[in-house]
């Protein structure tokens, strides 16, 4: 103990002075006051850690707004319109129009027999009359077909002959129109099975068990392959896609359902994992694409150059470094304000007041303030903010490719869109219970959607699959044709 330094607040003296017993003493509680403080640090980060992950929600996180407890508050309100409501001068009426009398099904005439002041018998027409029309359905019943293949014997020898069946009968209970109406239930409006079996009894006056609901699915899926493989080929040669992944079941075992969506043409997928092996298999070995999606490291093989990170999802990680507070929260609040005037700039390009050229001059000192921000972030104390930081500046050309390649958009929002109506199924469906059942769910929604961004009646084109299948053709293509290829996206 003699050889040992006194502790900081003792003098040299007063050390000397002390019984060795006192200084084993004061050694001994220094040391567990340091593994004591070492502790507490410990305690404090996996506090801090806890706290963060409690306070995820859907502005600092990739978590679902749905999901949000009921003390989060709301994102601010807009500043509020100085407009009346309802439609604005200009607006073009929206009402319903008289249909011409040749689509009139029945008339209901109301004239008047006598004049109601003298009493005079009145003839004649009134060549303006007051129209009011009104749209009623008739009580749906079901057509019967009853096909009958006979069978007769030869007078002359005796040999029984059979008639061929008639072409295109078909080969269940079943026709094509049926066919599609209950994959057009399960797979644009989402509804159960028990829910699709009560519908065709209550509104078709048709009777299908459950099981047969399930058949009628898979025999849709089969006639539907051919034309989601071609559009899956057809997104994989487009030059902007965007593509996003949710999580689905498969009797509660954990699927994936991806999806790469143009344009005019989306395709869904469901496979077993969420690795770059799934994101290959979607989008293809070769790209020549423009791939806007997460900062996931799934398409962490995509060049950079080739690639759009969401800035929506950047944004809620910045917003994620303010609630870290300290030097968390300085780095969160300057990438904030520079994003703030990156979408200002933005949103005037996509209204068409802000040239792609003079944009890109604009953002020069955007991008390099977010460029030093980021580097900045990597040497903050908070190991999570610096390990984000690192990150983004990984595949720091996918943060602007939206600025140097015209038609870019610098959110994920189309992939997102086109994966909430999966989003919604499996909420009400918890996935699905069979092989059979992944198969139909990705080719039924590759299908509406893919229609609904080509504006396509969907129950047409399934009534026109299942007629082709039972006439031995293909089905019909979802490829868009003509000037569809120059549409936007409404979905």
């Amino acid at each position: 103990m003699a050889n040992q330094q006194p502790p900081p607040s003792i003098s040299t003296q007063d050390w000397d002075a002390t019984p060795n017993s006192v200084k084993v003493l004061v050694y001994t509680l220094m040391a567990t006051v340091d593994e004591l403080q070492k502790a507490v640090l410990q305690l404090q980060a996996h506090v801090n850690q806890l706290e963060e992950q409690v306070g995820q929600n859907s502005r600092n996180s990739s978590k679902p707004p749905s999901s949000d407890p009921p003390h989060v508050k709301p994102p601010p309100p807009k500043e509020k319109s100085k407009r009346k409501q309802g439609g604005q001068p200009g607006h073009v009426g929206r009402g319903r129009h008289l249909k011409p009398p040749e689509e009139v099904n029945r008339f209901v005439v109301s004239k008047p027999t006598c004049c109601e002041v003298c009493g005079t018998l009145l003839l004649g027409e009134d060549p303006c009359p007051q129209r009011h029309q009104v749209c009623e359905l008739p009580p749906i019943e079901p057509e019967i077909i009853e096909y009958q293949v006979h069978t007769l014997t030869c007078l002359h020898c005796g040999h029984q002959t059979t008639a061929m069946p008639p072409i295109g009968m078909p080969t269940g209970s079943f026709g094509p129109r049926v066919q599609a109406i209950t994959g057009l239930l399960a797979g644009q409006y989402t509804v159960s099975r028990r829910d699709v079996r009560e519908i065709l009894a209550t509104i078709f006056q048709i009777e299908m068990g459950l099981g047969t609901v399930s058949n009628q699915e898979a025999q849709l899926s089969a006639v539907l392959a051919e034309p989601v493989a071609e559009a899956q080929a057809y997104v994989q040669q487009q030059q902007q896609v965007n593509v996003d992944e949710t999580s689905w079941a498969k009797h509660n075992k954990k699927q994936w359902l991806w999806t790469a969506t143009t344009p005019l043409v989306t395709v869904f997928l469901i496979m077993a994992t969420r690795s770059a092996a799934a994101a290959k298999h979607l989008l293809g070995q070769q790209i020549a694409a423009v791939i806007g999606s997460a900062r996931f490291s799934a398409y962490n093989w995509l060049d950079p150059a080739q690639r759009q990170l969401c800035w929506a999802h950047l944004l809620r990680d910045f917003q994620a470094f303010v609630e870290r507070k300290g030097e968390s929260a300085i780095i969160g609040h300057a990438l904030l304000q520079q994003a703030s005037q990156m979408f200002a700039l933005w949103y005037r390009v996509r209204d068409g007041t802000l040239s792609p050229a003079d944009f890109q001059v604009a953002m020069r000192p955007i991008r390099q303030e977010i460029d030093t921000w980021l580097q900045l972030g990597t040497f903050v104390d908070h190991t999570k903010t610096a390990r984000t930081c690192r990150q983004i500046l990984m595949v720091a050309p996918a943060l602007w490719t939206f600025v140097d390649t015209p038609g870019v958009e610098p959110t994920n929002n189309a992939a997102e869109r086109a994966l909430r109506r999966g989003v919604l199924w499996r909420k009400r469906s918890f996935g699905s219970q069979s092989e059979r059942g992944l198969r139909f769910t990705e080719r039924i929604l590759t299908v509406v959607t893919t229609l609904r961004q080509q504006n396509r009646n969907v129950l047409t084109y399934l009534t026109a699959a299942c007629e082709a299948q039972h006439f031995g053709l293909p089905a019909p293509s979802l490829l868009p044709v003509g000037d569809q290829t120059d549409s936007i996206y409404t979905n």
